[in-house]
């Protein structure tokens, strides 16, 4: 069910294209791909959200139409309220975005991590290069197809393959697989975490 809130409702209203988007959580609307930015300077300049909280996506997997989708997570620091926008991405193939960093310097980061991770290319960035993963790595680790195991890969530095001596297995994060509780208010008490913490785990000290 959408959640209803006067920001959204103003966004509705400026944007005819924008529309009510299901959430458990805060207010959200789906817009365009093309109108995002303006959306987005509409809902600082004139709503209050001044703080770019997260830039991700979602990866609806290999066969879908469309497949990926770009959030942005906005927070108003003077009351304390978030709205979430999502834009779909409109070509599988090779899925793109515009460019929020003119908005937001912070979202220089995150796009890289969403292009890194998602293989989304964000138009107009200054600087769009891999941020976690290294150049030439040939995955996007958050993409559905790629296994939650990961895969093994060299990696490209000599130095560091030779005192490893092995492939490493490139993954997002140890202990998974993750899971999220529904319905919560606090963004914080839904953050994902692992059903496996023996990762996390303190270790006795041995001599």
């Amino acid at each position: 069910m959408p959640v209803a809130s006067q920001a959204a409702t103003a966004l509705k209203a400026k944007f005819p294209s924008a529309t009510d988007r299901a959430s458990s959580d805060h207010a959200a609307c789906n817009v365009p791909l093309a109108e995002v930015p303006a959306v987005l300077q509409f809902l600082r300049d004139e709503q209050g959200f001044d703080h770019l909280a997260d830039l991700t996506a979602i990866d609806w997997a290999e066969g879908a139409s469309p497949r990926f989708t770009v959030v942005y997570n906005l927070y108003a620091t003077a009351r304390g309220e978030y709205i979430r926008v999502a834009a779909d991405c409109t070509n599988d193939l090779e899925p793109a975005a515009p460019t929020v960093t003119h908005l937001w310097p912070g979202a220089n980061w995150h796009e890289r991590e969403c292009f890194d991770m998602f293989g989304i290319t964000f138009e107009g960035h200054p600087d769009l290069r891999r941020i976690l993963m290294w150049d030439g790595y040939p995955y996007h680790p958050l993409r559905k197809e790629f296994p939650l195991a990961g895969i093994e890969t060299v990696l490209p530095d000599a130095e560091i393959a030779e005192v490893t001596k092995t492939p490493v297995i490139a993954a997002p994060m140890a202990g998974g697989p993750f899971v999220a509780s529904p319905g919560e208010i606090n963004m914080a008490d839904a953050e994902p975490s692992a059903k496996d913490q023996s990762w996390n785990e303190r270790k006795p000290k041995t001599d």
